[in-house]
């Protein structure tokens, strides 16, 4: 993979973006992390979001009752590296959610799709047991 390491510096390059900007609860800024279509997949539940545009109309739900009551942050664990190329980068990640107090509320697993789309990094899919 060693060929591929500016599109793994990307993938955490974004996925370092993700992460801040949710939790700074920063919706315009977290949706910029994404490429369209962007699909999330919680449990069995998919959620296909096509444009910017459908996503942006409905920001203010984002979020609402999918996270844990007192929830403050949340940090990555673990980022690995399944596979790469020069456009793609498959991550499985973990990640823990924190209340203010630094308490851990929950932690989880899941496969984040990071694509180049017309030279934009972004989450284009994301597979996980999170609410």
């Amino acid at each position: 993979m060693a060929t591929n390491a500016v599109s793994i510096e990307q993938a955490m390059r974004v996925s370092d973006a993700f992460m801040a900007s949710f939790n700074a609860q920063d919706w315009p800024a977290h949706f910029d992390t994404y490429n369209f279509p962007h699909v999330r997949i919680a449990g069995i539940d998919v959620k296909v979001w096509n444009s910017r545009a459908e996503i942006d109309a409905g920001h203010a739900e984002y979020g609402k009752g999918r996270i844990e009551h007192g929830w403050a942050r949340s940090a990555w664990d673990a980022r690995d590296v399944i596979h790469a190329s020069n456009d793609k980068v498959h991550l499985a990640v973990q990640f823990t959610r924190y209340d203010q107090g630094g308490a851990k509320l929950a932690r989880y697993q899941a496969i984040y799709v990071i694509t180049c789309v017309n030279g934009h990094w972004g989450v284009q899919a994301r597979s996980s047991y999170a609410p």
